[in-house]
């Protein structure tokens, strides 16, 4: 490149984009560490506030469970505080019978255990003897033989020979003074009154929050929004229909998952079915590990249950049927299940609420993080929290390809690619998500930071993608022969030409056909128009056109010129950046000097694909902005525009004789 040329281009840039500039942070950005300060803070406080904050994140969590079924019976003619009692009353009585219905089949297992150490010691060896045994086998073999003998032995040791003569070890004597009637009392109630107060506590802060519903609500938009009533709101209306939708499907998916499990176990002779599958209904609330252990205690019970192997294999084909049902036919039935978190956020989230408060934490760490995503989207300070646990994606279809096409990605690309196209098709996937990613790659080539090599390897990626994408393009082709083909079969059966008369093709949806046709389709300027030129060439193959690629730098060596077929029906220029319309005019100008039967256009890509007035650019037959009115006019039947003579430039011979004629004279 020349100095001139040089000057020329940091004057466009300046000219359009301003005086180049470092992007980097700048000084006077807004910090985010009194975000992160604000972060650390809020995490201290759950931490060493979940005495209190514990039992309020409960009964914010049972609100938003119990607010549906308290409106539903206020809309029946209840009452508003009969409606609330009544709903509080029934939802903590079936919690206190199911905790009281676990507790004893709890217990129950327990005063069993004893009785299945023989069949555990009994499979063990059969493993062992069985050939299939190692170092680990025959420790827990070891183990579990030394655990049974004291378990059966403790009290019935007999004392050795000689053992009188030995002296005796001082025993330690302790005297107790007898205790009292309400000191005993005392004793047995004190480690109750903990739970029994976080009850109450939970149940009247309940009550009251959904007897105080809207006053709450009206009081946290005064105290958090009131400068945007319209967020607030929205942000509290999604939060509460959040949480909800997920307690109460995921109860109903659970039931769905408990009931059958507990009929299946009774039916093929574990003990306590009516534990497992209350168990398997609460675990199943705990993200991805709770499901685990709900299906680990009923085989381990199998295993020790059972001398032989029949009821293991049965335990593990009921959960397998009941595995497959939930997952793809009832929670897909029930779609509202869903949270709009990341699955790998629900497991940092399920680890942190666990560390910070517990079990307890761990069940409700789903609800929990929900309402913290819904904070992100709304309040701008913790957008982070959106970026981090929401399930939605955070860049763009055209921004994810240009990230990947700068990493020289081609089979990631291709993935997305393949994604978007199982609803779209390759004209939709090109126009809307292909074309302004390598906009966004123009954009960033312009302001100087990207570099003839990553502009070489975006175009190499890109090109890898169109290939990779050309069995698509094929089936595409495919479809639309067979469309074609159907459609003239109608027209004949029912009597008229197979070829429609002209009013008849109004349809501007569809792309002309391109049979019978040939393009030439080349770059403009740069590696980024060559990439764009491939993904236009495609689609007129798609459409059943014989197309020739060529690159921007065939056109100054003239190898251009002998790679275009001379039966070619139009030559189409593509260019990235829409002020190359000089260049463009150029382009245009001297292929229409050379081939003036053929139709001659140029395509300046825009970054929004809508029809809009394309400039206009002297002799050219046709100027495009978007890929579909790029293919309609490369493959419209219009005759090509006339091309005037090219002017000669004549020396004017007559001055020059009478200037030399006037100094021989002079001299």
């Amino acid at each position: 490149m020349s100095s001139s040329d040089a000057k020329i281009t940091e004057a466009e840039l300046e000219s359009d984009l301003g005086p180049r500039r470092v992007y980097s942070t700048s000084p006077s950005s807004p910090s985010r560490m009194p975000a992160f300060a604000s972060v650390l803070a809020v995490i201290a406080i759950l931490y060493f506030g979940k005495d209190v904050l514990l039992p309020l994140a409960i009964a914010v969590l049972l609100t938003f469970a119990l607010a549906p079924i308290s409106s539903r019976l206020r809309k029946l003619g209840m009452p508003r505080i009969a409606a609330v009692i009544v709903t509080v009353v029934i939802a903590f009585l079936v919690l206190v019978l199911f905790g009281l219905v676990v507790a004893g089949h709890v217990a129950e297992v327990a005063q069993n255990l004893p009785a299945y150490q023989g069949n555990i010691i009994a499979k063990i060896r059969s493993l062992q003897e069985s050939g299939t045994d190692s170092g680990i086998v025959r420790r827990l073999t070891s183990v579990v033989e030394s655990v049974g003998r004291e378990l059966s032995n403790a009290d019935e040791r007999p004392v050795a020979p000689g053992t009188a003569s030995r002296p005796r070890e001082p025993v330690l004597v302790e005297i107790f003074a007898p205790s009292r009637p309400i000191e005993t009392l005392t004793s047995l109630i004190g480690p109750l009154l903990g739970p029994i107060a976080s009850l109450g506590l939970i149940i009247v802060v309940v009550i009251f929050m959904l007897l105080e519903r809207e006053e709450l609500r009206d009081r946290f938009i005064r105290l958090v929004g009131y400068g945007d009533l319209h967020r607030t709101t929205e942000a509290i209306q999604e939060a509460g229909s959040r949480v909800a939708r997920y307690l109460l499907m995921q109860l109903v998916v659970n039931c769905a998952y408990g009931v059958p499990l507990a009929l299946g176990l009774w039916a093929v002779g574990i003990p306590n079915p009516a534990l497992w599958g209350m168990l398997a209904i609460v675990l199943r609330f705990v993200p991805y590990i709770g499901p685990v252990i709900a299906t680990v205690l009923p085989l381990f019970l199998a295993f020790a249950v059972d001398p032989g192997w029949s009821l293991v294999l049965w335990v593990g084909a009921i959960f397998l049927v009941l595995e497959l049902t939930s997952n793809n036919v009832i929670e897909p039935w029930l779609y509202g299940s869903r949270t709009g978190l990341s699955p790998l956020a629900i497991i940092v989230a399920a680890i942190f609420w666990a560390w910070l408060w517990g079990p307890v934490g761990l069940v409700l760490s789903t609800p929990l993080t929900v309402c913290l995503a819904v904070l992100g989207r709304y309040v701008p300070q913790f957008e982070f929290l959106e970026v981090v646990f929401g399930s939605d994606p955070v860049l763009d279809p055209k921004e994810r390809l240009y990230q990947r096409l700068l990493a020289g990605d081609p089979d990631e690309a291709t993935d997305y690619a393949e994604e978007f196209l199982e609803e779209d098709y390759l004209e939709d996937y090109y126009g809307k998500v292909a074309i302004p990613a390598l906009l966004l790659a123009e954009k960033d080539r312009r302001r100087g930071v990207l570099t003839p090599e990553q502009m070489e390897q975006v175009f190499g990626t890109a090109i890898t993608l169109v290939s990779n994408l050309a069995e698509i393009a094929e089936e595409e082709e495919q479809e639309e022969e067979e469309e074609e083909e159907q459609k003239e079969k109608e027209k004949e059966a029912a009597g008229r030409p197979s070829t429609p008369p002209k009013e008849e093709i109004g349809d501007e949806s569809e792309l002309p056909d391109g049979r019978g046709k040939t393009v030439f389709c080349v770059g403009g300027r740069g590696p980024l128009d060559d990439a764009s030129a491939a993904m236009l060439a495609q689609i007129l193959q798609v459409q059943g056109a014989e197309v020739v690629a060529a690159r921007h730098s065939d056109i100054p060596s003239r190898r251009a010129m002998s790679l275009i077929p001379k039966q070619s029906n139009a030559i189409v220029v593509c260019f990235l950046n829409e002020d190359s319309v000089r260049h463009a005019t150029i382009l245009v100008r001297r292929f229409k000097r050379i081939y003036p039967t053929i139709r001659v256009g140029a395509v300046l890509w825009v970054e929004n694909q809508e029809e809009r007035q394309p400039p206009a650019l002297g002799e050219a037959d046709f100027v495009a902005t978007t890929l579909t009115s790029a293919a309609r006019e490369a493959l419209a039947d219009a005759p090509p525009s006339l091309v005037t003579p090219a002017r000669k430039i004549r020396t004017r011979r007559s001055s020059n004789k009478t200037g030399i004629a006037a100094a021989h004279s002079g001299i």
